[in-house]
């Protein structure tokens, strides 16, 4: 496996531990069932994508050097997927603004796999790449749809009718 690839496996495997402490985070921190549930939903995919990341690149012909080198290799750029400056802790609109950021976060997970599909020349790598990237679509789906239902009501609590 070429470095780059390895290089992008390690981006993968950060983003997936991120985004387990991001929603396990997040889903301490609403009031709201539904959401709170949603966001426990998503951590434990979070896990399970780091487990299959793992499984995967042992099983890719990850041989003995390959895995040294992921092991021993500094820590690349984070992503920049999950920031927590933006976690805001207690914030009565942390429900709709919870769901936002994850859907932030879900694009650019997209857009991070997306980018390592065009730029790795192994098949076996772009099939990975491409699996979850379709895994992180989904999360940005369930975001998009939850957050229609949740910002509408959010407006209509702030009593606000524009038009």
């Amino acid at each position: 496996m070429k470095i780059e690839d390895i290089k992008i496996f390690k981006k993968a495997i950060l983003n997936e531990v991120e985004g387990y402490e991001f929603y396990k985070l997040a889903a301490y921190n609403v009031e709201d069932d539904a959401i709170k549930a949603l966001l426990l939903r998503m951590a434990n995919e979070e896990l399970d994508h780091l487990e299959w990341l793992k499984d995967v690149f042992e099983k890719l012909g990850g041989n003995d050097g390959d895995k040294k080198t992921l092991q021993l290799m500094d820590m690349p750029e984070g992503p920049q997927i999950f920031d927590w400056k933006n976690v805001s802790v207690k914030n009565p609109s942390i429900g709709v603004s919870v769901i936002g950021m994850g859907m932030t976060f879900e694009r650019r997970s997209v857009a991070l796999y997306e980018k390592a599909m065009t730029e790795t020349n192994d098949e076996q790598a772009r099939a990975v790449f491409k699996i979850l990237a379709d895994w992180e679509t989904s999360h940005l789906e369930n975001f998009s749809n939850l957050y229609e239902t949740y910002s509408d009501a959010w407006w209509a609590a702030q009593d606000y009718h524009p038009f």
